[in-house]
């Protein structure tokens, strides 16, 4: 049994002291020990050595103590294991040098066997497990398909995702044909992780928020409800869609245990458009994480206060930013862990 079981409390909603904390990317680049293994080791060789990989899991665990660890990983080593080239180049981020854009490159792309593939993030899980030793959750992640998309048939990040975008407007049964191959070996990627040991799963729908809210429920939403779906009874599932906020109506009617929500989106309005019954993670904008530790205190507790601390898990709006100070991403824990209702 966890220990501190607060998170998984949260997600079935039940009544809480206090809502537990976590942060996007809290594995990573704004720690110093972090920095240490990135001197030694390329961005994939981190992800592929388990004994890495569990320990940047556990390094921001050591310095905080939140009450989630989330398993340092990539969401790029989904399309890696359907065979497409994928490349990280320093100061440029993730490079594809053969993208994904007729039928001859998707036939190409094939459903693996993830456990010949992806088989050293299963065994990070278990080598974190043991570190961790029953003290907190640990949670598992995908990229949603359509954000998994976007990169195999743009080929690198961008502003716009103008090509990924244009590939499905203008060849769209190749492209539900990319997406549905992505679904299932995430959905088999997912279960293999459960089934290793992560007490929940989240899926980044990074680039949700470029789609207009009729594109989104076709080419983004039908195919994480098929992973929520397909996991709704191994493990609690988190949709986030960073820029999503349209869709919230539409993903609380989901089996999904609780919906991530950006900074863009009020406490208020995700109560009100996600129908006020299901838990809710986020929202903290990453940048405040720049003010001073006091102020980030105040406006954590004012957080808290506006979503209400059951049914509410804190996080940030997206990932922490490299430039963080480590006292304001004290702060920012701290806070929550102090937090005591007023209501």
């Amino acid at each position: 049994m966890i220990k501190n079981d607060l998170f998984l409390r949260a997600l079935k909603g039940e009544t809480v002291d206090r809502p537990p904390v976590w942060m996007m990317r809290q594995a990573g680049r704004y720690l110093p020990e972090f920095m240490e293994l990135r001197e030694k080791y390329d961005f994939f060789t981190r992800c592929r050595t388990p004994e890495l990989a569990s320990e940047i899991t556990v390094q921001p665990i050591r310095r905080y103590g939140m009450d989630a660890a989330i398993l340092f990983s990539d969401i790029l080593v989904v399309p890696q294991a359907m065979n497409v080239e994928v490349e990280m180049k320093p100061n440029f981020g993730p490079y594809l040098p053969n993208p994904i854009r007729d039928r001859k490159t998707l036939d190409q792309v094939i459903v693996p066997d993830v456990q010949q593939e992806l088989g050293y993030v299963m065994d990070a899980i278990k080598m974190t497990k043991e570190k961790l030793n029953d003290e907190i959750p640990l949670i598992g992640f995908a990229g949603s398909p359509w954000t998994i998309l976007c990169y195999m048939v743009q080929g690198q990040g961008s502003k716009n995702f103008d090509k990924a975008k244009e590939f499905c407007f203008t060849q769209p049964t190749l492209a539900h044909e990319l997406l549905q191959k992505i679904t299932d070996t995430t959905i088999v990627y997912l279960k293999a992780k459960v089934a290793a040991g992560v007490n929940a799963v989240q899926v980044f729908d990074s680039w949700g928020g470029m789609l207009s809210p009729i594109d989104y429920q076709e080419f983004s939403w039908q195919y994480i409800n098929q992973i929520i779906e397909a996991l709704k009874d191994d493990a609690p599932v988190i949709a986030f869609g960073k820029g999503c906020w349209f869709a919230l109506g539409e993903m609380a009617k989901s089996n999904a245990s609780a919906l991530g929500v950006d900074w863009t989106c009020s406490a208020r309005n995700a109560r009100y458009l996600s129908g006020g019954n299901i838990t809710l993670q986020g929202n903290f904008d990453p940048s405040r994480l720049l003010s001073p530790p006091a102020e980030i205190k105040k406006m954590v507790n004012q957080m808290i206060n506006e979503f209400g601390k059951d049914k509410y898990i804190v996080n940030l709006g997206h990932g922490i930013l490299p430039n963080i100070p480590l006292e304001n991403a004290q702060a920012f824990v701290e806070a929550v862990k102090e937090y005591k209702s007023d209501r």
